[in-house]
């Protein structure tokens, strides 16, 4: 039986593919509207206000002309979900009631074994952590400082919480004994290397420590707190083998099911945070770890929410935290409400002082993003005669944006009343503003405002430039050949792999070796033959071409002819240059005899 990727049986790669509906796969995540002969949608990989997500059912593939990201049903699910091939096709061979042979596929999938022994040393070493805060003197402190801010041992047991003793090699000794490469746990972000010799130290020493998961519930990475003074207060793990922070969301793995129940995140910003949220009952709830809110991060919310509840805290760096996170939530098409905490207090401290119910009652109420910006704005003005008129000049551009009359009324009575200002004169200026943003929004995004999302950074979304005619002619001649295998066969005899570009060349070889295999012209199924992220999305971009199916030889004989020809007039381009060097110094002899070389080269 031959294999595709990691073994896998290639009658289990293709039955997934039957049964595993572009649309149907996309539409869990992305809502899609239909356009023609193909389905729209807003990314969920980047941030964009107009749709350039596009799923092609007639060729079962998704292309995002913003991002450049495309492929198949598993394609998809590995960039939504993070999997790796073979685990998105196992889950999509479950969910479809796909059989895996015995002893075939999935047992002998050959994995990374440096990263295996990692998620073995990373689940022990919680265990080890978890054992010490709760059952040795060692974590004596620690436990009774947790329980001190409330901390029950259901909610120690639930989260993994564990201790790291103040001492230089208790894990070290640990994973020793365990015949466990010290210099790969280092590497890993266990252990540390020590300055002044070869050997290693704990990197987590006199810390409560937090284990980190991925999405499947497999840990890969720590955070340690401090007990007592001392800095950091938080120590996290380095990027790893395992982690890399900017797609990792503390608490998925266990928040994951209620998210995609209830189709809402609530979006903290530390552990505790988390921890105090889940004891309130919301189980729907995840971090970002204190630091920023990546585009990765979104992308993960997006996929599985409609919703996110952010839950920052609520002194100043925790209200501008959350202004800065707004565009880029809103940008990528999710509802937002903010949390407002009072007294300056993080969510944890708010809970622990408050109680459950207050705290409850905080987050259920959360404030629509138009709001929250009001709130904020108001913070940094005296209601005074001068503050007041200064505070009404910047409210309304904020409502000036909104889409909707009647909440536009809302906020304007809002503010009529809490300034003392007429409402039809704040309406008729807030009437102003919008005709002037209109027209400056149809001459393109003004990029400076603050409702702006974002969608047009550098290097997102480029303005399409006009192909060169070979490189259009080689996009073309696979464009036919990915639907034709008789059109593959012709390009094959006539050109070869004599494409200009590398990545075409590739791809060309990719199909005649597909097409020999005697399998029928399948854009999805060759895609998944491919084992190469950027040859996808080519491919990906290539079959987003309306390129018509019939085709004849003279078209293809054209194609070839610019492909062709191109080599052979960047030698011509380079002899000239050549030509007029050795005009410049005066070797007309060498000059005349390039331009006979030349000469030939054009009657070719």
């Amino acid at each position: 039986m031959s294999t595709g990727q990691g073994n896998i049986p290639d009658d289990v790669i293709e039955a997934v593919l039957a049964r595993s509906d572009i649309v149907d796969t996309v539409s869990k995540y992305v809502h899609l509207t239909k356009q023609g002969k193909y389905m729209k949608g807003l990314c969920p990989f980047h941030s964009e206000k107009t749709p350039s997500f596009t799923v092609t059912p007639e060729r079962q593939i998704f292309y995002c002309y913003g991002c450049g990201k495309g492929g198949n049903a598993i394609k998809f699910r590995m960039e939504i979900e993070g999997f790796s091939f073979p685990e998105a096709v196992k889950i999509m061979a479950e969910e479809n009631d796909i059989a895996l042979p015995e002893g075939q596929g999935f047992s002998v999938i050959p994995r990374n074994p440096e990263k295996e022994r990692l998620y073995e040393a990373h689940e022990l070493t919680a265990k080890l952590y978890h054992f010490l805060l709760k059952n040795t003197e060692h974590g004596k402190e620690a436990i009774a400082y947790l329980r001190a801010r409330g901390m029950h041992d259901k909610i120690i047991d639930q989260f993994q919480i564990g201790f790291a003793p103040d001492r230089w090699d208790t894990l070290v000794q640990f994973l020793s004994k365990r015949n466990y490469d010290l210099k790969e746990m280092e590497k890993g972000g266990l252990l540390s290397a020590r300055h002044e010799s070869d050997g290693f130290i704990d990197k987590f020493r006199g810390r409560i420590m937090f284990p980190i998961h991925d999405r499947n519930g497999r840990v890969i990475a720590f955070a340690g707190r401090i007990l007592g003074e001392g800095q950091p207060k938080y120590l996290n793990s380095p990027e790893s083998l395992l982690f890399n922070k900017s797609r990792t969301l503390y608490n998925l793995h266990q928040a994951k099911t209620s998210i995609r129940k209830l189709r809402q995140i609530i979006l903290c910003e530390g552990y505790g945070d988390v921890i105090s949220s889940w004891e309130a009952g919301f189980h729907n709830v995840v971090a970002t770890m204190g630091t920023s809110l990546t585009e990765q991060q979104v992308a993960i919310m997006k996929s599985m929410a409609e919703e996110v509840v952010i839950t920052y805290d609520g002194d100043k760096a925790g209200l501008a935290a959350a202004m800065k996170v707004i565009p880029m939530l809103e940008g990528a098409g999710l509802r937002v409400r903010i949390s407002v905490m009072g007294d300056g207090l993080d969510p944890d401290d708010y809970f622990r002082k408050y109680g459950a119910d207050r705290f409850r009652h905080i987050i259920e109420s959360a404030v629509s993003t138009t709001k929250f910006k009001l709130i904020y704005l108001k913070k940094h003005h005296i209601l005074l005669e001068e503050g007041k008129i200064s505070y009404a000049k910047e409210a309304l551009p904020i409502i000036a944006v909104l889409n909707s009359s009647t909440e536009r009324e809302v906020y304007l009575r809002e503010l009529s009343s809490e300034l003392g200002l007429s409402y039809e004169s704040l309406k008729q200026d807030c009437n102003l503003l919008r005709q002037s943003m209109q027209k400056k929004m149809s001459s393109g995004d003004n990029k400076e405002k603050r409702w702006n999302t974002g969608r047009h950074k550098k290097g997102q979304i480029s303005t399409p430039t006009l192909l060169p005619a070979y490189h259009a002619a080689e996009r073309r001649l696979l464009s036919l050949m990915l639907q034709d295998s008789e059109a593959a066969r012709y390009v094959s005899d006539k050109l070869g792999e004599a494409f200009n570009i590398d990545d075409h060349a590739a791809i060309a070889a990719y199909l005649y070796a597909y097409y020999a295999q005697d399998k029928p012209p399948d854009i999805s199924r060759f895609i998944s033959s491919l084992h190469d992220d950027r040859l996808e999305k080519t491919v990906s971009s290539i079959s987003m071409m309306d390129t018509p199916t019939d085709w004849n030889v003279q078209v293809l004989d054209d194609c070839i002819r610019e492909v062709l020809k191109y080599p052979r007039q960047k030698q011509i381009d380079q002899k000239k240059e050549e030509m007029m060097k050795a005009e410049r110094s005066g070797d007309f002899m060498r000059a005349a005899q390039i331009a006979s070389e030349i000469i030939a080269l054009e009657r070719q």
